[in-house]
């Protein structure tokens, strides 16, 4: 794949595509684009990302691209714990079902896995994007891991316009108390860990 110049970067996914060389990394470059989808249920996944630091990649289909907060804890069902969630660049639809091993010296370095994937759905609002942009977003998940109501709130913006926000489950029928993302590591596309993902095939 040709690496993305300055010409064919824009809009929402300009920061995404200026961060990566894709001649050098398996990412897909992708492009905004709308997807059919069944009226109010859209994709998320969740990325297991082994970089300088492990950390999951929570992704929520939005407006044709992949809204993302990076997780250094995990998502959990447990109603008592805040997960510190960043909000990082918009990643295309196309990364979506995206394993592989990105390499040393390119953003985002390490092997990345699909830790969880399936639909979503806003709660107490019909606009997502303007949620998102007013720092609050409650919403249902419909994973094979994650289930339940979710809320991410917007707690700190840094003065380089880095976003910290709180990601916690609330207290429904899916909450499991002292549930640890680390002791379900497979991937639901492949069923292989981060570690198997990496090692050199026989």
């Amino acid at each position: 794949m040709a690496p993305t110049t300055a010409r064919s970067r824009s809009g929402k996914l300009a920061p995404y595509q200026a961060k990566r060389d894709f001649g050098r990394t398996p990412e897909p470059a992708g492009r905004v684009r709308r997807r059919r989808a069944p009226k109010g249920r859209n994709r998320f996944v969740v990325h297991r990302h082994r970089a300088r630091r492990l950390h999951y990649d929570l992704r929520l289909e939005v407006g044709g691209v992949l809204a993302s907060w990076a997780v250094p804890k995990g998502p959990t069902l447990d109603p008592r714990a805040r997960r510190l969630a960043v909000h990082v660049e918009d990643h295309p639809l196309d990364y979506f079902d995206f394993e592989g091993v990105i390499p040393e010296g390119g953003y985002g370095a390490g092997d990345v896995i699909v830790w969880d994937w399936g639909t979503w759905e806003p709660a107490e609002s019909d606009d997502p994007a303007g949620a998102i942009a007013a720092g609050e977003l409650h919403f249902d998940l419909h994973g094979e891991k994650l289930r339940g109501r979710f809320v991410l709130v917007r707690t700190k913006t840094n003065s380089d316009g880095k976003e910290s926000w709180l990601l916690l489950h609330k207290k429904d029928d899916a909450a499991v108390a002292g549930w640890d993302p680390e002791e379900h590591p497979a991937s639901v596309k492949t069923g292989r860990t981060n570690e198997e993902l990496r090692r050199p095939k026989s």
